[in-house]
C-alpha cells in the first residue's frame, strides 16, 4: 500500500502540541483514528469468538485497550486492543472454568507485565537480531493475509469485484490526492454502492451482535486462594510474555518506520497498565496490534497518541451510538484494507533474488525459520523465540570456527610456545583440547593467549584438561597474556570444575 504523504511540516518527529496547532496534521491524525476503529470492528469481534466470550467483551477491550495505552504508552501512534494471539492463550480458561476466573486472568497478566515492566524486561529487545525482525514482519503480513481468506470463500460472487474495486481505490486514489486516506475512501465507497445497489454480501452487522450500552466497572468473584493462581497463574504469565513480545516488537517496528525513538520500558508496564483496566470493565485484554498499527501510521500518516485515543473513542461510538450504520458496511471493503496492509507491510527486499544471493545463508535460515513457526503455529511470540534461538546457534557455530591455535616459537629445546587466538566459549573452545601434541611436545609448554578471551567456565574447564594431560607426561604448563576479566575468571575457577578429561 501507498504509504501516506505528510505535509511538510511534519518532517520533523511529530508532538501533540504541534499537531494541535496545525489543521493538517489534526485531520491526518483525526482520520486515521476513524479509519483504525472501522479496521477494529469486525477484527475485535473475530476474536471475542476465538477466546469464546461474547463480541462486547472484544470491543470494550479494544475500546479501553486503545484509550489506556494513548496515555500510559511509549510509543506514540501505536495500536493496542484486543487480539488473537492473547485470545488463543487465555480461551482455555473460558471454556474450562468461566467468565469470573477469564477476567482475573487478563487482571493478573496485568500485574506480571507491570512487573516485568519495571523490572527491565525491554532491554532483552536488543537481543532480537535484524533477520528475526524480518522474518517478523514477513510472517504478520502472511497472518494477516490469511486471516482474510474465510471471508473470500464461500461468499458470494459480488464479493470478488468488491474486493477488487477496494484494492484499486486505495492504489491509485493516492496518485491523484492524498487530502484523505484511501483506505476510509473505500470502505465509505464501498459500503455507499452496496447500500444503494441493494448489493447482497456479508457485513459487519453480520459478525456477531453489537453493544448498545457502555461499558461497566466488573470484578470477577473468585476466590483470593493458591488454588484459584494455579489456576489462572499458568495462563496469565504466558499472557502477559506473548503481549509484551509482540507490542516491543510492534513498537520497533515502528520506531523503523517512523524514524523516532520509543520507550520500551514505559511501553511494558503500560501494556500492564492498559491490561489490569480492560480486565475491571470486564475486557478480554490484548496487546499492540501490528496490521491496524500499520494502517495508522504507513497507511494513513499518524504519528501522536492523539489518533490512537481517538481509534479508541471512535470505536465506542461507533458501535454503541452508530451501531446500525456500522454494521451495514462490507466485510468486503475491510477486507480490501487488510489485504493492501498485508502487501505493505511484507518485506519484498527481503526475498529478492539479488538479496537472497548476497545474504550469508544463517541470516535467511534465521528468517525463514521464524517465518515457518509463526506460520504453523500462528503464534508470533514462538516464532520469535525460535527464531532467536537458532541466530544464537548460528552465531556460536559460526564464531566458533574463528578459534586457532599455532605453534609460535621455540625459545630453547624444552620450551614451545602456542599462541591461542579468538573468542572461548562452549562452542570454540570444547575442541581446543585436540591442538596440542600432549606426547612429542617439550617439557615447558607456554599458551599465549593475549589474542583471545575467555567467556565462560567450559572454557576454564577446557585449560585444566589441558594442563592435566600434559602432566600427566610430565610436563608443565604455563598461561600467559590473559586480560583482566579471563584472569578474573581463570583464577576463580581453575581447579574447581572437576576432573579433566
Amino acid at each position: 500500500m501507498p504509504a501516506a504523504v505528510r505535509p511538510p511540516e511534519a518532517d520533523e518527529e511529530t508532538t501533540l502540541a504541534s499537531v494541535l496547532r496545525s489543521p493538517r496534521l489534526l485531520r491526518v491524525e483525526v482520520l486515521a483514528g476513524l479509519v483504525v476503529a472501522l479496521a477494529l470492528i469486525p477484527e475485535a469481534i473475530s476474536f471475542s469468538i476465538i477466546a469464546g466470550v461474547d463480541p462486547r467483551v472484544g470491543l470494550f477491550a479494544s475500546f479501553t485497550m486503545a484509550v489506556s495505552i494513548a496515555f500510559l504508552g511509549g510509543r506514540p501512534a501505536m495500536i493496542s486492543a484486543a487480539t488473537g494471539a492473547v485470545a488463543l492463550v487465555i480461551a482455555p480458561v473460558m471454556r474450562d472454568h468461566g467468565f469470573d476466573y477469564f477476567v482475573a486472568t487478563v487482571i493478573l497478566a496485568g500485574v506480571l507485565q507491570v512487573a516485568l515492566g519495571v523490572g527491565g524486561v525491554a532491554r532483552l529487545m536488543r537481543f532480537i537480531p535484524r533477520s528475526v525482525m524480518v522474518g517478523f514482519v514477513n510472517a504478520l503480513a502472511i497472518l494477516i493475509f490469511l486471516a482474510q481468506v474465510p471471508h473470500l470463500v464461500h461468499v458470494p460472487w459480488a464479493v470478488y469485484p468488491l474486493v477488487a474495486v477496494g484494492i484499486a481505490v486505495m492504489v491509485l486514489l493516492p496518485r491523484a490526492t492524498k487530502a484523505v486516506p484511501a483506505p476510509l475512501v473505500a470502505i465509505v465507497v464501498l459500503t455507499l454502492f452496496t447500500v444503494f445497489v441493494a448489493v447482497s454480501v456479508p457485513t459487519v452487522g453480520d459478525e456477531g451482535e453489537l453493544p448498545r450500552s457502555l461499558p461497566s466497572l466488573f470484578v470477577p468473584h473468585v476466590p483470593f486462594t493458591l488454588e484459584t493462581l494455579r489456576i489462572i497463574g499458568p495462563y496469565a504469565l504466558a499472557m502477559a510474555l506473548v503481549g509484551l513480545l509482540e507490542s516491543l516488537m510492534t513498537a520497533k517496528l515502528v520506531d523503523d518506520v517512523t524514524d523516532t525513538h520509543s520507550h520500551k520500558t514505559r511501553e511494558a508496564w503500560g501494556q500492564g497498565a492498559a491490561n489490569i483496566i480492560t480486565g475491571f470493565f470486564g475486557g478480554m485484554g490484548g496487546c499492540a496490534m501490528i496490521g491496524q498499527t500499520m494502517i495508522n501510521v504507513k497507511a494513513s500518516g499518524a504519528r501522536t497518541r492523539l489518533s490512537t485515543f481517538l481509534a479508541g473513542s471512535f470505536l465506542l461510538v461507533l458501535v454503541v451510538g452508530l451501531g446500525d450504520v456500522v454494521g451495514v458496511i462490507p466485510m468486503a471493503a475491510l477486507v480490501a484494507v487488510m489485504v493492501m496492509v498485508s502487501v505493505g507491510t511484507f518485506d519484498w527486499h527481503s526475498i529478492r533474488p539479488a538479496t537472497l544471493r548476497r545474504m550469508p545463508r544463517s541470516e535467511t535460515a534465521v528468517m525463514v525459520s521464524t517465518v515457518a513457526v509463526v506460520v504453523a503455529t500462528h503464534n508470533l511470540a514462538i516464532g520469535v523465540v525460535v527464531g532467536v534461538l537458532v541466530a544464537m546457534v548460528m552465531f556460536a557455530r559460526r564464531v566458533a570456527h574463528f578459534t586457532e591455535v599455532v605453534d609460535v616459537a621455540h625459545p630453547d629445546d624444552d620450551t614451545r610456545v602456542y599462541a591461542v587466538t579468538g573468542e572461548l566459549f562452549f562452542a570454540s573452545s570444547n575442541d581446543l583440547v585436540y591442538q596440542f601434541d600432549y606426547a612429542h611436545d617439550p617439557r615447558n609448554i607456554v599458551i599465549d593467549m593475549s589474542q583471545s578471551h575467555i567467556w565462560d567456565a567450559s572454557t576454564v574447564a577446557t585449560l585444566d584438561a589441558i594442563e592435566t594431560k600434559y602432566a600427566r607426561y610430565g610436563k608443565t604448563v604455563t598461561i600467559t597474556g590473559l586480560n583482566a576479566s579471563s584472569t578474573e575468571r581463570h583464577a576463580r575457577l581453575a581447579g574447581h570444575l572437576g576432573g579433566g578429561h
